[in-house]
């Protein structure tokens, strides 16, 4: 159980340190949805490299910048953006 323990631990850790950079770049974990699909090593390393108030569009425009893909700019990649919207009609 150890193990599990210090899982948690090192899991709230992180928690808090992405939180806080959250906060310092300018950017509401709160209404930002985007972070729900994000690994918090990429997230962290997109934070880390902005100044403090940047703000959300600077953070995404950095995670696009790395290659990472989020719902958030999901449309603005050409490969997850090629999606059929038609309606499909099932009587067809």
């Amino acid at each position: 159980m150890t193990y599990i323990t210090g899982a948690r631990l090192a899991d709230e850790r992180t928690f808090e340190t992405l939180l806080s950079e959250f906060r310092r770049v300018g950017v509401d974990p709160d209404t930002f949805s985007a972070m729900l699909a994000l690994r918090p090593e990429d997230a962290l390393r997109a934070l880390r490299s902005l100044p403090d108030g940047a703000g959300a569009s600077a953070f995404l425009a950095t995670l696009r910048k790395n290659g990472v893909v989020t719902a958030a700019n999901a449309a603005d990649t050409p490969s997850l953006a090629k999606r059929d919207h038609r309606r499909r009609d099932k009587s067809a």
